[in-house]
């Protein structure tokens, strides 16, 4: 097949969805297939574009097979909501070009957010007459209205309106967790659009490593310690806050260290917290490069998830499946009844506590630091899970099969248009 991803981030982004769509794509590729990506200028996570890509509108690479088209965005380093709706407009009219300039695709593989993207995904579908699969990551607007990034109630109808338009042309819907199948049923989306494939994670990329001479642990004299990592986004939805105060609740414990990788202007503002709470166990470091990923979970006795409380039960980290692939324990400080609770419980592989308790995220941490055997035994049941429920091998083949029948179905659709009276006149994808 001809396939072309619509994703807003992508290669060299090194967290997120660009590493996931990145594996997708080259996956793709040494399956046989021809595959497209278009995407914007990289940006992630510091919000401002990659300095060898700046001031250019448009660039074509190849890599592994893959051939990326980027186009120019109109980015802020600290957007308020008008720049945040000129971000997607200006991809919206930049990528449209650049989804013309190439063969055409037997499918599209569309990812959201940004949601206003289905707006030209939808228009490619029909001067192409190919399939759309969209792939949901998370549900807008309705997680954004949640943590309060959205409160105008007129762009909350429109982006509502936008939401059922992209579900409706859809042809297939594939979304990372079963809390999100329940939210798209519940508005009135077909059951037998839906498949749920979970994110996942190239358990031999990621995988338990030795402590003893961990390049992480000797770069920042860590040697000695336990260790207790965050890496990754540090947004609305996080409430690193809430480590902070934990840690200044195990001082009195001084091998205990917490480690928060992030975006350097979101640790600039930790810091100052820091100060604040006095928690001089805290280390702030950059987010490391990806080859260095694995070297860097290893370095961790425990790995943390944390959510706010008024975080949309759906909501599904993306570190989860990273952490249960180092085979290191996971303390997960996330809302009992929502999707990251059920996954880390479903896995075997860590401890759920309340979200925004410090007492409570402390507690479950001086835990683990005081039972090392329960510690080696949850990250012993976590890896297992990832290799059986999160590999990338079994990922790529359910796609592979999804588009495969996404395709054949719509085929089949144009074949009963042209022959109404020699076949059926179903045309319902049945997945």
């Amino acid at each position: 097949m001809r396939i072309l991803i619509y994703s807003y981030n992508y290669h060299p982004e090194p967290i997120g969805i660009a590493p996931l769509m990145t594996e997708l794509a080259e996956g793709l590729v040494k399956q046989g297939h021809e595959v497209r990506v278009i995407t914007g200028m990289p940006n992630y996570p510091q919000r401002e574009i990659y300095e060898e890509y700046r001031g250019k509108w448009y660039v074509t690479e190849q890599k592994n097979g893959v051939t990326i088209q980027r186009s120019y965005l109109r980015i802020k380093s600290k957007p308020n909501l008008i720049d945040r709706l000129l971000l997607e407009l200006s991809f919206i009219f930049t990528s449209l070009p650049q989804a013309l300039r190439g063969w055409q695709p037997s499918l599209i593989l569309l990812t959201i957010p940004p949601l206003l993207v289905s707006l030209p995904a939808t228009l490619l579908s029909r001067l192409y007459n190919c399939p759309v699969v969209l792939n949901v990551q998370d549900i807008l607007p309705e997680a954004a209205v949640r943590v309060g990034l959205i409160k105008n109630e007129w762009m909350i109808r429109a982006l509502q309106a936008i939401e059922q338009f992209a579900y409706r042309n859809a042809h297939a819907i594939s979304v990372i967790a079963d809390g999100f199948v329940e939210n798209l049923v519940s508005k009135g989306v077909p059951t037998q659009k839906i498949v749920c494939i979970p994110n996942w994670v190239n358990v031999d990329f990621i995988r338990p490593l030795p402590k003893n001479n961990n390049q992480f642990r000797l770069s920042y004299q860590l040697e000695d310690k336990f260790v207790v990592l965050y890496s990754g986004n540090i947004a609305l939805t996080q409430g690193l806050e809430t480590v902070i105060e934990a840690a200044s609740c195990l001082l009195d414990l001084s091998e205990i260290v917490f480690v928060i990788a992030g975006e350097e202007k979101a640790l600039k503002r930790l810091q100052a917290y820091c100060q604040r709470c006095g928690a001089s166990n805290v280390l702030l470091v950059p987010l490391m490069p990806r080859e260095k990923l694995p070297s860097m979970l290893a370095a961790a006795d425990v790995g943390l998830v944390v959510q706010k409380r008024n975080v949309i039960s759906f909501n599904m980290p993306s570190k989860i499946p990273l952490l249960l692939a180092s085979g290191r324990p996971i303390v997960a400080s996330v809302p009992a009844s929502g999707t990251a609770a059920r996954a880390v419980r479903k896995s075997g592989g860590g401890i759920v506590v309340g979200p925004e308790s410090p007492q409570a995220l402390a507690e479950a941490i001086r835990n683990l630091y005081a039972n090392p055997v329960l510690a080696a035994k949850l990250g012993y049941k976590g890896r297992l899970f990832a290799i059986e429920h999160y590999s990338f091998e079994k990922a790529l083949a359910e796609y592979s099969a999804l588009f495969a029948e996404v395709v054949a179905a719509r085929s089949q659709s144009n074949s009963n248009r042209m022959l109404p009276k020699l076949t059926s006149s179903k045309s319902m994808i049945d997945i």
